[in-house]
């Protein structure tokens, strides 16, 4: 057992190696365990990976199925779509632009960046800055890093961010709008609000999404800006979020996934990790100490510790358990290393 690994009272190694997931099995040895192992030549051809490879659609996307397609024209359900196949990938499988589809889905999803950098249609003809944010973190880890496409894109979410150095969900977040106002404006056709309030208080919950962007970028992780931002999500951990009037609940800090959708702890802390904050510093120290306190005896991590948003028990959330513990591992070994120790 390395050094990050003693810090557990339970071995999650060996749930993870007993798994039946040869692909999760394939990357505990070799990121966790520091194996050589072969070249994993299987993965592109792999079944879960090739039954999201053949939805794709010529154009690079992926076709929404969501009924609410016809109800809500001006959004771009196909965008939303690729996003979640693409993540799962780039983010899970890591395949990048090397691969035929993921170079496909990557020229579609630059296909609907705007003249100002962000990516848009998600939030109708609205800006977006977290899902920009989450969207250019994966086309990072797909390798377009030195895309000055993708460097339009952290431009502009860098002056995108509030007086406080973080960011809201969009600009109408900032604005004195009725909830009815702001529906209208992300659903249907409206022209684009460019004016906001940057004085208004960030929320950590969109902050946490945009800087993954810049977490997973080999050189605008080391911005300032970045990691401002950095200070302000952690400093919210468990914290209700006040200023977005969704997903104020604490216990979101708490409901995991992986790939990753929404900002929560194992997210944030995966982002922090990949910005150089140290396990000394003390909210860094408060997270790491409740993934140790909240260990399962299995050695594993449940996908939800909140009263609110329970999970329900199927083989895809036993699955999501493995990847998720598996993530926050990978989290206490680059926090724990022998370069940054606790």
């Amino acid at each position: 057992m390395f050094q990050w690994s003693s810090y557990f009272e339970y071995n999650p190694i060996d749930p993870l190696l007993s798994s039946n997931d040869e692909i999760l099995k394939h990357f505990v040895k070799q990121d966790l365990l520091n194996r050589k192992e072969k070249d994993l030549f299987f993965l592109e051809n792999a079944p879960v990976v090739q039954k999201i490879i053949k939805k794709q659609q010529p154009n690079g996307s992926w076709k929404s199925v969501s009924k609410n397609q016809l109800r809500y024209p001006a959004i771009n359900y196909s965008l939303i779509e690729t996003w979640r196949n693409f993540r799962i990938l780039v983010e899970k499988y890591r395949l990048t632009k090397e691969n035929p589809a993921v170079r496909k889905a990557s020229e579609y999803i630059f296909s609907c960046q705007t003249d100002f950098g962000d990516f848009r249609g998600i939030l109708a003809d609205q800006f977006a800055m977290y899902y920009t944010g989450a969207l250019a973190s994966l086309l990072n880890q797909a390798g377009y890093e030195k895309d000055p496409r993708l460097n339009n894109a952290l431009e502009w979410l860098l002056s995108t961010r509030q007086d406080d150095g973080g960011w809201l969900a969009n600009y109408l977040m900032s604005l004195n709008l009725t909830n009815k106002e702001v529906n209208r404006l992300t659903s249907q056709k409206a022209s684009t609000i460019t004016e906001r309030d940057a004085t208004r208080p960030s929320s950590h919950n969109w902050t946490g999404m945009v800087i993954r962007a810049f977490a997973n970028h080999p050189q605008y992780r080391n911005r300032p800006e970045a990691h401002q931002a950095g200070k302000l999500l952690k400093k919210a951990f468990f914290l209700k979020d006040k200023n977005y009037t969704s997903y104020q609940d604490a216990g979101y800090w708490v409901k995991f996934e992986y790939p990753y959708w929404w900002n929560n702890l194992v997210s944030a802390m995966d982002s922090l990790s990949n910005l150089g904050f140290l396990a000394s510093d003390p909210d860094i120290k408060r997270g790491l100490d409740w993934f140790h306190d909240h260990q399962n005896q299995s050695g594993l991590w449940n996908i939800s510790y909140s009263s609110k948003h329970q999970v329900k028990n199927s083989p895809k959330s036993k699955n999501m358990q493995l990847w998720v513990s598996f993530q926050i591992c990978r989290i206490f070994q680059r926090f724990l290393d022998a370069n940054r120790n606790f």
